[in-house]
């Protein structure tokens, strides 16, 4: 009796410790919400700033003046996001091992050999230009915002680790990290296409690397109709074996790209002009983005998405002139032979062939748990030394993002702009990476402009190659950004991008193909756009959010007519018979979209492994070794791919057959065969939804380090996702529309809104996954901020 008496106090004992243990966790979590309400003091304002919050937590600020606006701004955004701000400097200046520990050093060594906070101060002044002051005010507000929260940030305390302060620079690092984001940092797709030109045969690097396709829908010139497919004298593949290439499906089926499109005045009711934009890029709760409406003086108002850790509206309206982005997949990066002057690799040979001495710079990275880790840098006029061809040569890379003048606050110019014309001419100094830039104002014009400083090459050469300077091939400088391509007042008053190929001729051997998405996307949007002769802001909405794959119905058709001539028993009847209605996309319940679209990335990886054969069989033996003459078993993504693909299934040649298929029939089925499998797996073929594939997995970056019981807990609805790549509406389980926009300029009461993953970086903040329900399910929100929730001022001190 004894015994059980003392068991029972020590388990009450034990439970009252757990929950005591349990509720000082949650008070310690609830000290880093930010405020929301009452007043606060904040040093250096010149007036009151007015903080109100609607409830999804979209911001309202109202401030006197710019400065008083980034203090408040940046005030807001740390309470709110700080962590998330630190991740993107930190992932930018190659900093995150100080807060990971050892498992980042490699990605930051990728990282700091750009060495981007060396460069932003060393340039500082002239990237901050007349902004300087809002820069230094929005850094003061983020440090304020950091020091008024009761406890550090949550995250920090999971990591065991303190934040460090605010810079004005890192306000750069933030926007650099879109650059690593959405552009090619270490030039990896130009490299593995120099290695397929030494060893392929000419004919099928061609047909591999074409840059233009049916599917095609730009802005200028027209879709390539016609693909030269190389015949059995150029080439046969018969005695050749395919290699397994087992990364290819991931990549094919990659989801990627964003899209913009806008309609003129002459296409609305009362002659606005609507401007449609939706981002897509990896998705986590919170999202990336940070919705405000900022009020500056008598006369400022722009509404939109602003990225915490800079002082500006991306993307939005400011009832003059809406604006939006997609990523222009253009060509910023080069390789430069580095040919060496002596056996140490002390000096190189400049354009002029003069022996000049490399400049050697030793960045040390701190490491959380550990001592700090050294890294050599190797730097030349072209930029740093990344790889090795040979004792005698290697390659020094040539990034855009390490040129002065890439970067810079030309954005807030944007913001401010009274018509598209202004708009326009701000648009042309404007240091970002390189976007497709569409715009409307309130009289009904639009225009698209490729925004981004543009390095000005000289010399006749391949671009898809390392350039030479000796023969004549260099930078010189940026190409003045009148320059750049753009379209203005378009005659059929619809303009759109969905990062594609956009120009052609001369603007495209200006631009160059940093791997173009596949056109699909943007023929789809185009050809909703020109069904219509007159639009509101839920047409445009309902064009973002079209899940159909009219490009694939051929493939469906496909699949039915191989497998009508199949045996028996065969795999591609099995697949046809598992739902023989074709529903035409990729809704949630559908069973055809997901055998269809399995097929045929099985179909096409294996067409893509025959055609690489002859580089395998050449150069399979050197596998390891770098450089043009040892190749690494990838491939980049090839832009015009499906047309390949296509016209080999429609003509069936047989020398292009290696000998891992008696026919073209066979390789089909053994693609059948291989999907059958995979899918079976699962479960019965008919019960193999979209939806079950496509399952939202939409997480807080330390979402991973938490126990599997735990997890969810930082983590948006296990939601099943209508749509995929190559359509309008681009979404997989963490990937697509960061956000979504149709404004009019001057109508944003119209105007619609979505954003993915909540506002809060918080877990127990009332707007932790706030609106995330309505973009899921496509629900229209409110452009401008709803009723105020919240009310908060801050006061100068």
């Amino acid at each position: 009796m004894a015994l059980l008496t003392w068991t029972k106090r020590a388990l009450i004992a034990l439970l009252l410790i757990v929950i005591v243990l349990a509720a000082s966790a949650y008070l310690l979590l609830r000290g880093s919400l930010p405020q929301l309400e009452g007043s606060q003091k904040l040093p250096d304002l010149s007036q009151a700033v007015e903080i109100s919050r609607d409830g999804n937590g979209t911001v309202t600020v109202k401030a006197a003046n710019e400065a008083d606006m980034a203090r408040a701004l940046g005030y807001v955004h740390a309470q709110e996001r700080y962590f998330e701000m630190d991740l993107l400097r930190r992932s930018a200046a190659g900093e995150l091992s100080a807060l990971f520990g050892a498992m980042a050093v490699e990605k930051d060594k990728s990282i700091r050999i750009h060495r981007l906070r060396a460069r932003i101060r060393q340039h500082y002044t002239q990237m901050a230009g007349s902004d300087a002051g809002v820069l230094q005010a929005y850094a003061d507000g983020v440090n304020a915002g950091l020091a008024d929260l009761s406890v550090r940030p949550w995250p920090y305390l999971l990591l065991n680790t303190q934040p460090e302060a605010w810079k004005p620079e890192d306000s750069f690092l933030v926007g650099y990290a879109m650059f690593f984001d959405l552009q090619d940092e270490s030039n990896e797709r130009e490299f593995k296409l120099w290695q397929l030109k030494g060893a392929l045969p000419g004919p099928i690097y061609t047909l591999l690397t074409e840059t233009q396709s049916q599917w095609d829908a730009p802005l200028f010139g027209e879709p390539k109709i016609a693909m030269s497919i190389p015949d059995a004298d150029q080439i046969n593949l018969n005695a050749m074996t395919a290699p397994q290439l087992a990364f290819l499906p991931n990549r094919q089926a990659e989801a990627v790209g964003s899209n913009n499109f806008a309609v003129a005045g002459s296409l609305t009711v009362d002659g606005r002009a609507i401007v449609a934009d939706d981002m897509h890029l990896g998705l986590r709760a919170p999202n990336i983005w940070f919705r405000a409406r900022l009020l500056t003086g008598a006369d400022s108002d722009v509404s939109g998405f602003t990225l915490p850790g800079i002082p500006s509206v991306i993307v939005g309206s400011n009832r003059h002139v809406a604006w939006g982005f997609t990523n222009s997949y253009g060509d910023f990066t080069d390789f430069f032979l580095v040919r060496w002057a002596d056996a140490a690799r002390s000096s190189y040979f400049n354009a002029e062939g003069k022996a000049v001495p490399v400049r050697r710079v030793q960045e040390r990275i701190a490491v959380k748990g550990g001592a700090p880790v050294s890294l050599d840098i190797v730097e030349t006029e072209w930029g740093p030394v990344t790889r090795e061809v040979d004792k005698r040569v290697s390659l020094a890379l040539r990034w855009v993002a390490q040129e002065p003048g890439a970067l810079n606050l030309g954005l807030n110019q944007v913001t401010r702009s009274r018509s598209l014309d202004e708009a326009l001419r701000a648009a042309e100094s404007t240091g970002i990476p390189g976007q497709n830039l569409v715009i409307g104002d309130k009289n009904g014009r639009i225009a698209w402009r490729l925004t981004a400083q543009l390095p000005k090459r000289i010399g006749n050469c391949d671009k898809r190659t390392p350039m030479d300077a000796s023969a004549g091939c260099n930078w010189d400088g940026w190409l003045p950004g009148s320059e750049n391509p753009k379209l203005v007042d378009p005659p059929i008053a619809r303009l759109w991008t969905a990062n594609g190929r956009v120009v052609d001729g001369a603007w495209l051997d200006l631009v160059g193909n940093a791997g173009y998405a596949f056109g699909a996307r943007g023929t789809a949007i185009r050809e909703n756009l020109l069904a219509k002769k007159q639009f509101t802001e839920k047409d445009l909405l309902a064009i973002q959010t079209d899940a159909r794959a009219p490009f694939l119905q051929r493939w469906w058709r496909k699949l039915e007519s191989a497998a009508a001539d199949a045996a028996p028993g065969s795999a591609l009847k099995a697949l046809r018979d598992a739902d023989p209605s074709w529903d035409g996309g990729a809704k949630v319940d559908s069973v055809s979209y997901r055998i269809t679209r399995a097929w045929r990335l099985e179909v096409s990886n294996r067409i893509e492994e025959m055609l690489l054969a002859p580089a395998i069989e050449r150069l399979g033996r050197e596998a390891t070794k770098p450089g043009p003459n040892g190749f690494d078993y990838e491939a980049p993504g090839f832009t015009g791919f499906e047309d390949v693909a296509w016209a080999l299934l429609e003509d069936q040649p047989k020398h292009l057959l290696t000998r891992d298929y008696k026919d073209w029939d066979d390789l089909l089925e053994q693609a059948a065969e291989t999907v059958q499998i995979k899918l079976s797996e699962q479960g019965a073929l008919k019960d193999r939804t979209w939806g079950e594939r496509n399952t939202a997995a939409i997480c807080h970056p330390l979402a991973a380090a938490l126990p599997a019981f735990a997890k969810s807990t930082l983590c948006m609805p296990p939601d099943q996702l209508e749509g995929d790549a190559d359509m309008a509406l681009v979404v997989s389980p963490n990937f697509g529309a960061s956000q979504r926009m149709v404004v009019s300029p001057g109508r944003e009461q119209d105007g619609i809104i979505h954003m993915p993953g909540g506002q809060s970086g918080h877990p127990l903040s009332p707007f932790w996954g706030a609106g995330h329900a309505d973009w899921v399910q496509h629900k229209p929100t409110p452009f401008l901020p709803g009723k105020t929730e919240f009310s908060l001022v801050l006061k100068p001190k």
